[in-house]
């Protein structure tokens, strides 16, 4: 499973980096950076919430 941020439609509301910070960051831009791309097996339900989550539908995952 792999999660991508489409960054010109993320407007960086940080409702992800929330849902499941050992996935998702805002850098000192305020613009999301993906620290995991590959999502740990662990993480993966709360990376599928953060995803549905997302204002702007900004966040795709790959299954």
């Amino acid at each position: 499973m792999r999660v991508r941020v489409d960054p010109l439609v993320c407007e960086a509301n940080a409702v992800c980096v929330g849902l499941a910070p050992e996935v998702f960051d805002l850098d000192d831009d305020d613009e999301l950076r993906i620290l995991r791309p590959d999502v740990p097996p662990g993480e993966a339900d709360r990376v599928r919430h953060a995803v549905r989550s997302c204002p702007k539908a900004a966040l795709t995952l790959d299954e």
